[in-house]
């Protein structure tokens, strides 16, 4: 009889004991899970000349993204990555014309370069120092690739023609409470798979309290770039963005100039309207604006964006009105004569996950 209660007991013991290890091995599993992150996003739109020809004569602003006529695709973005204590990854990959827009300098090598937006690890060195190596998005400008981070859906000139991503080293330092310091070694501007050069670009940032003032020097060019936003109110947000692009002479590279103003008012939960107010301008046929210059090689453009941003549940709905007044007629009415505006609509859709 003890020797069956014996029995008995030792079997239940091996099964605590079982369903303990058990436990803990789910529980460990679940916690290395919880490690690994998918997320991303789609967007698709609506757009329309107010002023000029739609269809296969359609012009569009000269920014970068939501330049297509009729209803188009945006782009599929996934986002994989890994947060670990010390050690991490992020792979950001892009399908679709927005991300063919930002990847535009690749393929250079690989048969899928256009479809790698980010591609880096990092090593948080200590509570203060994160190092951040392989491809990853500009530190410069308001704006961003993804529309998700974008309140207005249409981009701003400075951000179209700024750098959008870089390919090196960096290192962050969170030097208090409020100072931030990024420093920089990458490949020049736009070669995010390789360096055909042999030559470097340098980057440098100084945050405080949400202001970013940025430098990039990149073989005999610079840019000197603030980036920054305020809280009026709860519900009233003012972003701002400056920057100021001199390109090298010797290699025909021109300079640029502007600031952009985003002023966002929340209405309820669910409903913000803002405004982008843009003055941009360029020396020497740099490109942004048009191809037709008056005879020194300048041209400005004056840009207005009103936006409205709904939100229903991960779905964003924005219809947006666009006008751009330029300072050359580089744009074409429905007759074929020159003008120097552009009205635009767009309704995007964008979904986040």
């Amino acid at each position: 009889m003890k020797a069956i209660i014996h029995t008995n007991y030792v079997k239940i013991l091996f099964l605590f004991t079982l369903l303990l290890s058990t436990t803990a091995i789910l529980a460990q599993d679940d916690e290395e899970k919880k490690k690994f992150t998918f997320s991303g996003s789609i967007d698709a739109y609506y757009r329309a000349n107010l002023n000029a020809p739609n269809g296969e004569n359609a012009q569009a602003p000269g920014s970068s993204f939501a330049n297509l006529p009729g209803f188009a695709l945006g782009m599929a973005n996934v986002i994989a990555g890994y947060e670990g204590e010390k050690v991490g990854f992020v792979a950001d990959l892009v399908f679709g014309p927005r991300g063919t827009d930002a990847i535009f300098a690749s393929p250079m090598y690989s048969a899928t370069g256009n479809i790698v937006n980010q591609l880096y690890a990092y090593w948080n060195v200590s509570e203060s120092v994160t190092l951040t190596f392989g491809n990853f998005n500009t530190f410069l400008g308001y704006e961003v690739i993804s529309p998700v981070a974008n309140f207005n859906y249409s981009t701003s000139y400075l951000f179209s023609y700024g750098p959008f991503s870089h390919t090196g080293l960096k290192a962050d330092f969170a030097l208090s409470d409020d100072f931030s310091l990024m420093l920089a070694v990458m490949n020049p501007t736009d070669l995010t798979e390789f360096n055909p050069t042999g030559q470097y670009a340098w980057g440098a940032q100084l945050g405080y309290s949400g202001q970013y003032l940025n430098l990039l020097i990149d073989n005999g060019s610079y840019e000197i770039d603030f980036t920054g936003g305020f809280d009026l109110s709860e519900t009233f947000f003012l972003g701002l963005n400056a920057a100021y692009f001199d390109g090298d002479e010797d290699d025909g590279i021109g300079s640029f100039a502007g600031i952009a103003l985003y002023p966002q008012l929340a209405t309820s939960e669910n409903f913000t309207i803002g405004l982008r107010g843009e003055y941009f301008s360029e020396t020497d046929e740099f490109g942004a604006i048009g191809d037709v210059f008056d005879t020194d090689g300048s041209a400005s453009v004056f840009a207005i964006t009103l936006t409205g941003s709904a939100t229903i549940g991960d779905l964003m709905i924005k219809p947006e009105l666009r006008l751009d007044s330029a300072s050359e007629e580089v744009f074409i009415d429905s007759d074929g004569v020159p003008m120097g505006g552009l009205s635009s609509f767009v309704l995007a859709a964008i979904y986040s996950f």
